[in-house]
């Protein structure tokens, strides 16, 4: 389950109900590359996934016949039915415009809104590195949600005197627990999905307006995920807040 970490999966006996978990990402489809096999078997040990994406989607194309009006819609159909693969609970949009993230008060008010409103035990995001294991440079959009969503983690949605119009809603502050960034250099977690890679494939396979050539890029994110020893991982920096 984890490196020499506990299996945190089931809720312990103090907490009543499942555990619930909120993917923040920047755009339709980076949840499904980051944790899907995670997402797919923590839900069937009883974990509630709630998804946050961040950007429109809009700008997730090379094909100049598409539009903005017509991709937005369907990237959203996209991700609705890739988070029903995983067995996700609901899936929310920001629409803030793809391309063009930026760290400011209404994308943080956004992203504590909704944090406040699902009380997730556990966030994941990305990591909001510039450099991936020295193998690509990270996407703006994903470092600038990753950096929003941990900042949201710590201090703000805990923060009472922040954002007081959220308390106007009847959102009061709540501490997240555990946060885990995928893209990670430095990981510390790691979830051996062998048994549901095919379920995550099939989840990014519902991103079709993405892939020219699905089983190509497929056989690519298959290596990636590789280990030598031929199992199959998603790998986080997991964060478990001390207070």
């Amino acid at each position: 389950m984890g490196t020499g970490l506990e299996d945190i999966r089931m809720p312990n006996e103090e907490q009543e109900g499942p555990k619930r978990a909120l993917i923040v990402s920047a755009h339709p489809d980076d949840s499904e590359f980051g944790a899907a096999g995670t997402a797919h078997l923590w839900t069937r040990d009883g974990w509630e996934f709630y998804y946050l994406i961040c950007s429109d989607g809009s700008k997730g194309t090379d094909d100049p016949e598409m539009t903005a009006e017509k991709l937005v819609p369907l990237r959203r159909e996209e991700q609705r039915a890739a988070a029903r693969v995983v067995g996700g609970k609901e899936v929310f949009f920001l629409d803030h415009v793809d391309g063009e993230l930026t760290y400011t008060r209404d994308l943080m008010r956004d992203v504590v809104r909704h944090i406040r409103r699902l009380k997730p035990y556990a966030v994941f995001t990305h990591d909001p590195n510039q450099i991936v294991r020295n193998m690509f440079i990270n996407h703006p959009d994903h470092r600038c949600a990753g950096e929003v969503a941990i900042d949201a983690v710590y201090p703000i949605a805990r923060n009472r005197p922040s954002f007081p119009e959220l308390l106007d809603e009847g959102l009061e502050p709540h501490s997240v627990k555990e946060v885990y960034l995928w893209t990670a250099s430095d990981v510390n977690f790691e979830v051996d999905i062998s048994d549901v890679l095919e379920t995550k494939v099939e989840a990014l396979r519902q991103h079709r307006s993405q892939f020219a050539d699905f089983e190509e890029m497929s056989q690519r994110v298959r290596n990636f995920w590789r280990e030598p020893d031929g199992r199959y991982l998603e790998r986080f920096r997991r964060l478990v807040l001390p207070f």
